[in-house]
This record gives C-alpha cells, structure tokens and sequence, in this order.
C-alpha cells in the first residue's frame, strides 16, 4: 500500500516530461507543485462540497442511529429482532437499484444538484451500519449505570446522553468516521445526483478532471493526493478508537 502511495506523490511533484521518459524517476530533486495548483483552482470548490456532504451525513447517520441503536439495545422495544435483521439485509441491497430511485425522488422534490439530496442518500446506506455499530456497544454498558442514573432523577434521554453515550464513546467515534469516509469516497450517489460541475463533490470532480487532463499526470497525481488527505488524516487520529470501538460489547463478563 505505501508503495503505490510513493509512486502517486513522486509523480504528483515531478514535471510531465519526466513522467514519460523511458527511464523511472525514483526522487523528485527538479520537482515542481505546479500541478498541486492547479489541482487546488480546479478542485478546492469541490473539496468544500465534498466537506459538507461529508460533515451532514455524520450529523444526520448519529441523529438517527443513536437513539435508535438506544432503543434497540436497552429499551427492548417491540420488534426488535426483526428490525435488526431488516438493518442487515438493508446492507445488501446494491446501490445502483438505489441511485436510481434517489434521482427519481430528488427529481421530483427538485433536490438534483443540492448538496441534501447527497447527504440523504450516503445516509441510507450508513445508518443500518451505525446502528449495528452502536447497539453491540450499548449492549455492554451495565445496566447498573443506567439504574443509577434513573434514582438520581434521569430521564431516557438524559440517560442517554450523559451515561450511555460516553461510555459507548469508541463506538460513536467508529460509526461517525465510515460515515465519514463512506460519504467521502461515494461516487455513485455523487455522480446520479449532480449534473453541473460547480456542485459535484471531489469524486466526481476527480473523475472529470481526469478526462479533461489525461497528458498531464502530475495534476492528476496531485488531485489524488489532495482528496485522500482529509480521509488519511481522520483514520490515524481514531484509529485507536475504531480498534476499540468495533470490538466493544464483543466481550461480556
């Protein structure tokens, strides 16, 4: 895996003439960033968009995957099983039956084009796993914490936020992130739901880029760097809470 990643950051710093010589160019010592400014003029309006679809799939996956996975776990609330399994098979259903339909209803609701339409579709596909994620952690939180709570005067959403939440804190920070990155790296909603170029995410602007500059790799490379930047930086500041958080509630006393 490093490897590839040398040889994208190698290319994105070297001149287009070097990329094509016979011979391989193992260190960048005449490298330029001149593709890296061009990658930021053609693909910063894309990267915001990227930002807030991303940033609005994790508020929207957590406002609905928490208390949701809360009922599941410790409520016992009626239909529980059944609705566990609806989650599972949800995960299965593939993604371009479901692009199809997002762009009929977003057509309908003239939501083409709007960064909410992409928000509301990368959240179909991340709340059944957010709440799978979060109900194994809730589920190994004592139930002792909760009673307590209770006698001091808590109600359920008390409870909830100030006992369940932080304890289930590796959990939340692990659904939150591949909400994340899955919203991040989409390309099919992306591309099903946005037809003009100033409102594409950077997947999609990637994608264009790449046809419109397919001699000059260096921009290319560097485009490639850029966007995988924010996602490389969030997985090494959680990767500890992500190793804790898919394998709690995994162990019980």
């Amino acid at each position: 895996m490093l490897f590839p990643l040398y040889w994208m950051l190698n290319a994105s710093l070297l001149p287009s003439t070097d990329l094509v010589k016979s011979s391989p160019t193992w260190l960048p010592v005449h490298g330029t960033l001149q593709g890296y400014r061009r990658a930021l003029s053609s693909q910063g309006g894309h990267l915001l968009v990227s930002l807030g679809v991303s940033a609005g799939t994790v508020v929207l996956v957590l406002l609905i995957a928490v208390p949701a996975a809360y009922g599941l776990a410790k409520l016992r609330a009626p239909g529980g099983r059944p609705l566990t399994f609806a989650l599972l098979i949800a995960q299965m259903i593939p993604g371009v039956v479901m692009a199809n339909s997002f762009y009929t209803a977003a057509n309908h609701l003239r939501l083409l084009n709007s960064p909410l339409a992409l928000v509301l579709a990368d959240s179909t596909l991340c709340v059944p796993f957010a709440t799978l994620i979060l109900q194994t952690a809730m589920r190994g939180v004592p139930a002792e914490l909760s009673e307590a709570a209770v006698l001091d005067g808590a109600g359920r959403i008390r409870t909830l936020l100030s006992v369940v939440l932080p304890v289930s804190r590796n959990a939340v920070v692990t659904a939150s992130l591949f909400s994340f990155l899955f919203a991040w790296a989409d390309f099919l909603f992306a591309v099903t739901l946005t037809t003009q170029d100033d409102r594409a995410p950077v997947t999609v602007g990637i994608y264009r880029f790449i046809g419109a500059h397919l001699s000059d790799w260096n921009s290319v490379m560097a485009t490639g760097i850029i966007a995988s930047l924010p996602a490389a930086v969030l997985l090494v500041v959680a990767q500890r809470y992500v190793a804790a958080g898919v394998t709690s509630g995994a162990v019980k006393d």
